[in-house]
């Protein structure tokens, strides 16, 4: 194996770890559970994330291969979540059913920030993720993932896919041992959910807040606590006063994991991350083990994943809105003083993280480059 020894094994225990929503979902604390458990039931009956019954002309005999993919999100979620359905079954029919991928729900083989170890282990035979987990290893992950004021998913797409995002994304990984594709990207986050009003700098002081990495250090000099929370504990935290407030994650995957119940007021938009992609993993050498047509039908069908998820979301993130609003929940704008100071701070963070990491620096600075390249376009062509 390749380039193996750049990531170490280490046992697959409990990480407290924060990221993406849908990680660690077996330290959920009960009610957050009952909770999810309600909402999958109710979107599994409504059919907005239940998988097709098969008809006798799709069943047809068992495919040629079968690869274990442990999700990083609950299949039953909207957005990310439901693009790990779609994904898979893209998969099968491009492949005419020789090729299937079966979905293994998060934390059921490792804990979700642990999967990019299992996968170069070989505990793990693929995985569905989210780029931000990586850069615990390498720095450079972060610029895919987690970049204040960064670019939207329509700019990140185009700089992946055309631009020089996807080979920079591709080296990194194969640093690794692995082989990473972009296989979706995820629209911006909400703001958060806070008790009580949040309109200067000065109201942010000893807040005890959940934010991830760059974001967090941004709270931190306005003076707010960060509290490292896995996203199953946040809700529960929340609901008992233990924080203050802090990020989840969309509108849509709020709504539906019942965080308009809490009575709070939800701020918008996500300064903190505005877009991310989403990654299909395999170690190196096993992926290229595959036959060429698969590792195709794979690359291809994750394309397709980034098309839909981009369709999807301005849709389903307005229809959240719409729920939230209707549940009761105050949505509240961050007022200019206050993106005026998360953008200078978050300037001061990523210039640091830059001066100590040189990966990082020529990433950061070649999505910059590439997204100025059309701002012109769309200031002028964008009515107004």
């Amino acid at each position: 194996m390749q380039n193996s020894a750049a990531v170490k094994k280490r046992p697959h225990k409990r990480s407290g770890e924060q990221g993406e929503p849908g990680d660690g979902w077996s330290v959920v604390r009960r009610n957050f559970l009952v909770i999810l458990a309600i909402t999958a039931g109710s979107l599994a009956a409504t059919g907005v994330v239940a998988q097709d019954k098969p008809r006798a002309a799709d069943i047809g005999p068992p495919p040629a291969r079968i690869l274990k993919m442990q999700t990083a999100f609950n299949p039953a979620l909207p957005g990310s979540g439901e693009g790990v359905r779609v994904f898979t079954k893209t998969v099968k029919q491009m492949s005419g059913g020789n090729l299937a991928i079966k979905i293994i729900e998060p934390g059921r083989i490792c804990p979700t920030p642990d999967m990019l170890d299992a996968i170069v282990a070989g505990d793990l035979e693929a995985a569905f993720t989210w780029s931000g987990y990586a850069a615990a290893k390498a720095p450079v992950f972060g610029v895919f993932a987690t970049i204040p004021f960064g670019p939207g998913p329509e700019d990140m797409t185009s700089w992946m896919l055309e631009g020089d995002g996807g080979r920079i994304h591709r080296d990194a990984y194969e640093k690794l041992g692995v082989t990473g594709i972009p296989c979706g990207v995820q629209g911006g986050k909400g703001g958060g959910w806070y008790r009580g009003d949040l309109n200067t700098v000065a109201d942010f002081k000893d807040k005890r807040l959940r934010f991830g990495k760059f974001a967090a250090e941004v709270v931190a000099r306005l003076g707010a606590t960060v509290v490292p929370l896995p996203p199953g504990d946040f809700f529960y935290q929340l609901q008992q006063g233990k924080v203050d407030g802090g990020e989840m994650s969309t509108p849509a995957i709020d709504a539906s994991l019942g965080f308009d119940k809490l009575g709070l007021p939800y701020y918008l938009p996500g300064w903190q991350q505005p877009s991310a992609v989403l990654d299909f993993l395999m170690r190196k050498d096993k992926w290229e083990q595959l036959p060429p047509a698969q590792r195709a039908q794979i690359e291809t069908a994750c394309r397709a994943n980034i098309v839909w998820m981009l369709s999807r979301s301005p849709n389903v993130q307005g229809l959240a809105l719409e729920k939230l609003r209707a549940s009761g929940v105050v949505i509240k704008q961050w007022s200019p003083e206050l993106l005026a100071a998360f953008r200078m701070h978050a300037d001061a963070v990523l210039r640091e993280q830059a001066e100590r990491d040189p990966a990082f620096a020529t990433a950061l600075a070649n999505q910059r480059a590439f997204v100025a390249q059309g701002a012109a376009w769309r200031t002028l062509s964008r009515l107004p």
